[in-house]
Parts: structure tokens; C-alpha cells; sequence
């Protein structure tokens, strides 16, 4: 598989390079243009984290790790793309694409160095509104999730691996799935609208997000699955993230917890059922 792989990288004609976190509306206009991609990964808290980058592609995902290329010179950096693709004939980056040590290498400075064609896609809006990564990480952080999703082009989804919890929601208040998440961008501490995704079935359910302040103080990330019984749960599940209901706040009493949890669920119930 390995060498079928090479095979295939050596006769690519044309990639898009960047980071390509959350592979969004923006990035999927690069991506049409070419047969491969060079994703250039760094380890923090992502859309879509390192390899699951290739779940929202059809085409070829190539890696460059930025540690390993953070100190070449744009020179070094375009002779190191000749020798991988060797076939290579079209460069297709965004506007404010930067590359080589301290980003000296701009797009303009690709055109120069590439005796090929480099094609520069320019700025995208969705209404009105410039689509870029750390813009969406910046509306999840403030709990706009509709937004969000408009600039992905789809719901926001996370992954983890499910663990045991207090204890508390099962015997006081509503049954839970507890979600370790590692790796991605987290929205504003609060409840949410969310659909999981448990044997091949996109389930509605409730999910809080934030510090459990009325109880432990604890961080949780946790989804009660609407109107069905899932049982014993493990391994990894996917979230996707439909609506915000509220912020995570303080109450002072399970009564109280408890009463709000279930106006949580009926909200939720009518944006995701």
C-alpha cells in the first residue's frame, strides 16, 4: 500500500498547500482546482485534527509537519515540493498564504520561486462575512453555532471517547454519555443542540459543554441521547453541533439543575427532532 501510494504521488500534477483546518467553504475552492493536497499540520486545538482532515476530501492528503519545515527558506521549501512531486505543474494557495521560516515567502514570492503556474484564490465571504478558520473558532467560542456551520459548509463535528462520569445524571438528574475530547476547538461553555452518532445512527440529544459548576466544578463534556435508551456505550462517538440553547450557569439546588435540564431537553427536542 505503501508503494502504491508513492505511485500515485509521483505522477500528482497539481496541489493546494495550507493548513486546511476544517476544510471549509473557502478551502473547498482550492481544493477543486487541484489532485492533491499538502496540509501542513501543527499540534493544537483544531476543527478538524491531523489526519481527519481526510474525511471531508475526495482527493490525496500529503503531510507536512511544521516543526520539520518551520526553519527552511522559501527556496528550500519549493525545492522540497519539486523533489515530492515530480510531476508537479500548478501551486493553488489562498491570498494571505505565507510560508519558509518567519513566513518570508508570500504568495507572490511562490510565483517567483515555482517555474510553474501558481493560482491565487482570493478572499471568500459568506454574506459578507471572510471565511477563515480562526474566524469559525472564533464565532464556536462564542457560542454562535449557526454561523459556524454556514462558514464550514456543514454542522460542526468532534469526536471522543466515551468515559465514565460522576454517576450523578444517571441517578439524580438525566443519563449521559461522557465524552473525552482531545484535540479540538471546543464551543462556549454551555448546552447545545447536538445529534451523536452511535452504531451507523445520527441520534438527537442535549449536550453540555463547560465547567459542571452546580456540582463538582469539574470540566465535562456530556450528551443525553432524546427519547431512547442507548444502554452501555463505548469507544469513540461523533457529535454534531446544531444550536445553542444557553450559557453554563450556576444553580442552587439539583431541583433546580434538574427543572432546567429538562426545559434544556424540550428546547432541544424542537431545533434538532
Amino acid at each position: 500500500m505503501r508503494n502504491e501510494k508513492l505511485e500515485y504521488r509521483n505522477k500528482i500534477k497539481s496541489i493546494a498547500i495550507g493548513s486546511f483546518d476544517g476544510i471549509h467553504i473557502a478551502h473547498q475552492r482550492l481544493i477543486e482546482k487541484v489532485d492533491a493536497l499538502v496540509i501542513i499540520e501543527r499540534n493544537g486545538g483544531y476543527l478538524t485534527p491531523g489526519y481527519k482532515r481526510a474525511n471531508f476530501t475526495s482527493k490525496m492528503c500529503c503531510f507536512y509537519h511544521f516543526e520539520v519545515i518551520k526553519d527552511l527558506t522559501p527556496e528550500c521549501f519549493v525545492s522540497n515540493l519539486k523533489s515530492d512531486f515530480p510531476k508537479l505543474e500548478k501551486i493553488v494557495v489562498g491570498y494571505d498564504f505565507a510560508f519558509g521560516k518567519d513566513k518570508t515567502g508570500t504568495a507572490k514570492t511562490l510565483s517567483k520561486l515555482f517555474d510553474g503556474r501558481v493560482e491565487i484564490v482570493s478572499e471568500i465571504s459568506i454574506e459578507g462575512i471572510p471565511v477563515h478558520s480562526r474566524t469559525i473558532k472564533r464565532y464556536l467560542c462564542e457560542g454562535k453555532i449557526d454561523i459556524a456551520n454556514r462558514l464550514l459548509g456543514r454542522k460542526y463535528c468532534i469526536e471522543g471517547r466515551i468515559i465514565s462520569g460522576q454517576g450523578l445524571g444517571k441517578k439524580n438528574l438525566v443519563p449521559t454519555l461522557n465524552f473525552n475530547i482531545k484535540e479540538y476547538q471546543l464551543p462556549l461553555e454551555g448546552v447545545y443542540a447536538t445529534r451523536v452518532y452511535i452504531e451507523d445512527e445520527w441520534l438527537p440529544s442535549v449536550s453540555f459543554i463547560g465547567h459542571r459548576v452546580s456540582t463538582d466544578s469539574t470540566f465535562a463534556v456530556e450528551s443525553h441521547v432524546l427519547d431512547k435508551n442507548i444502554g452501555f456505550i463505548v469507544g469513540i462517538v461523533k457529535m454534531e453541533f446544531i444550536g445553542f440553547i444557553r450559557k453554563n450557569r450556576k444553580f442552587d439546588s439539583f431541583t433546580a439543575l434538574k427543572c432546567q435540564i429538562l426545559n434544556d431537553i424540550q428546547m432541544a427536542k424542537s431545533i434538532v427532532c
